[in-house]
């Protein structure tokens, strides 16, 4: 299916692996020049050249720390100079630590909500009079399932989250028509965290394989987990116009696992 979206700019941020760089990948895949974003230069120059071999479109490397105002600054202003504007934001970061409430202190806290929430607000920001600029202005957020379920020990994703789409739902309207505004909420998916997670609790003894302990992040009735292009080319759908009159939604993307009704 043509999405089309070839010739478009997109602009990925934590993009060097993981659920990020699936989505930068599709967008690729589709003709659109992409804005990869990380913070390990050797990572996201793989990755670079990785995202080249898969469609017509330019690759930008940009490094930088989601964290930093004004590297979120600059990955805006390199992106500009290279193409001349921004169509699509597509916003990921690192999760936060893991832990219960008593044991997250309020360093904890301000560091989970500069990287999910400050990183998205600056972005949004900085990117905005570019998309709506725009032909075809998006901004897609990845964030988690925790927003519509809560996660044991998982306090912060469970909290910090939920302002994200916040925000989302708001830029939805306050930024339409120009741009529409939309959010993925992934379960597990085989990326490299789930792969280490997986090989450390072997290391553990917890499991005795790689296929025994990926089966049990597979609680869902699709009965496994998701590729992380599974998640990309939502991303990139929700990128593109034939999903011009979505907008506003927040879509979960985890084989159906979530007992939420809405």
């Amino acid at each position: 299916m043509d999405l089309q979206i070839e010739g478009n700019t997109a602009v990925v941020t934590a993009s060097s692996s993981g659920l990020g760089k699936a989505s930068a990948k599709a967008l690729a895949r589709e003709g659109a020049d992409v804005v990869i974003n990380g913070r390990d230069e050797d990572r996201l120059e793989e990755t670079r050249d990785e995202l080249e071999e898969v469609g017509p479109g330019s690759v930008l490397a940009q490094q930088g720390d989601l964290t930093e105002k004004e590297d979120i600054e600059a990955l805006i202003e390199a992106t500009v100079d290279e193409f001349g504007g921004i169509d699509h934001l597509v916003t990921s970061a690192g999760g936060p630590p893991s832990g219960p409430f008593l044991e997250t202190d309020d360093e904890d806290w301000y560091e989970a909500y500069d990287l999910l929430v400050m990183s998205v607000v600056r972005l949004a920001r900085e990117a905005e009079p570019y998309l709506t600029e725009s032909d075809h202005g998006t901004i897609v957020n990845i964030t988690s399932r925790s927003v519509k379920e809560a996660i044991d020990s998982l306090v912060l994703s469970n909290s910090v989250r939920m302002s994200v789409i916040g925000l989302e739902k708001t830029l939805s309207k306050e930024f339409a028509p120009d741009v529409r505004a939309n959010a993925v909420l992934p379960g597990p998916h085989e990326t490299e965290r789930i792969e280490n997670l997986v090989n450390q609790a072997i290391d553990r003894g917890d499991y005795d394989s790689y296929e025994e302990g990926l089966a049990d992040w597979a609680n869902n009735p699709l009965e496994r987990v998701g590729d992380p292009m599974e998640l990309g080319n939502t991303v990139a759908f929700l990128s593109s116009p034939l999903s011009g009159y979505i907008n506003g939604e927040s879509i979960l993307i985890d084989g159906g696992s979530t007992g939420a009704n809405l």
